[in-house]
């Protein structure tokens, strides 16, 4: 029986034990990562869109870059980050809890996360999409870091609407911050299959908590980042759990009487079970709530201290 060692990109240098199993999830195959790639690009696509649809030197003379035309800046007044008016990424599919919970425009959960403030906010966005995406789906693939990425950016969705409900919010950090808790998760639940672990959890609370103390910072809107991690790190209990170590050749082993090593030890089982019920629940919870039209500030009264209340941006 052999192993090896390997560094794992995804916790900062921590190496993880690998098999000769050779099944597909295994650590040791790296998959072709596509789909970040894609997503970056289409963030920049969409925001071109915009800042054509904004128009800006059609509605004042107080553009930025009036070089390119209609494709120019509003100004700092408007806009300190370089990019187009509220009014603009409203209409294009901003978060806007008025315009979800009145008028049943629900796909603007969806549709938020793909828009972005300023060439500022998405150029910082995309580099830390890319910087973390990029390595979660050499690892993981594209279906289950796919998944991930929309789902918990929906979750952020949902969490800023039933605390924010007087301004409009767009970005793509609310998925990115999907993609840290499932790290997260992922290094707890895949536990023994990793050395130097102590060191790559606390290297990954402190870039946790050291971004969503930012978030209380103005125009962030940080319940989008805690609600998008939330869901990430529930997600990747679910779907980047590994097989325990060396199962695979305890179960084909020919020795009679020997013991079969199974797939995944209790704690996985039980993680993973808690992670389903507690993510359903919530899930189905936050919907419920939205669509009712109710403010948790009512029942939380400390709670927008998380968050500065009056922001057009994710981070």
């Amino acid at each position: 029986m052999m192993s090896t060692a390997e560094e794992d990109p995804e916790v900062g240098g921590t190496e993880r034990r690998v098999g000769n199993r050779g099944d597909e999830t295994t650590p040791d195959v790296r998959w072709t990562s596509w789909l970040i790639p894609v997503v970056v690009v289409a963030n920049v696509v969409i925001f071109i869109s915009v800042m054509y649809v904004n128009d800006c030197p059609h509605k004042s003379d107080r553009c930025l870059a009036k070089f390119l035309g209609r494709f120019s800046f509003e100004s700092f007044k408007k806009n300190p980050l370089l990019g187009p008016s509220s009014s603009t990424l409203e209409k294009m599919g901003a978060l806007a809890w008025g315009k979800i919970v009145n008028k049943r425009q629900g796909w603007r959960l969806l549709t938020c996360m793909w828009l972005h403030a300023g060439v500022i906010h998405l150029l910082t966005n995309m580099f830390c999409v890319a910087f973390i995406g990029f390595r979660l789906e050499q690892q993981f693939g594209f279906v289950r870091v796919g998944t991930i990425y929309l789902v918990s950016g929906f979750c952020g969705s949902i969490l800023s609407c039933l605390f924010l409900q007087n301004a409009i919010s767009v970005g793509a950090s609310s998925a990115l911050f999907g993609l840290l808790g499932a790290m997260l998760s992922e290094l707890l639940i895949n536990w023994t299959t990793y050395d130097n672990k102590g060191v790559a959890l606390i290297m990954l609370l402190v870039i946790v908590g050291v971004n969503l103390g930012l978030g209380t910072l103005p125009p962030v809107d940080n319940f989008a980042h805690i609600g998008g991690f939330l869901g990430g790190f529930l997600l990747g209990f679910l779907l980047l759990i590994h097989p325990q170590f060396d199962w695979e050749e305890n179960g084909v082993s020919l020795v009679p009487g020997s013991i079969v090593k199974p797939k995944y030890n209790t704690c996985q089982f039980v993680l993973c079970i808690a992670a389903s019920i507690v993510f359903v629940v919530g899930f189905v919870t936050g919907l419920v709530l939205l669509f009712r039209g109710d403010n948790l500030n009512r029942y939380c009264k400390w709670c927008h201290k998380l968050s500065y209340s009056v922001k057009s941006q994710r981070s």
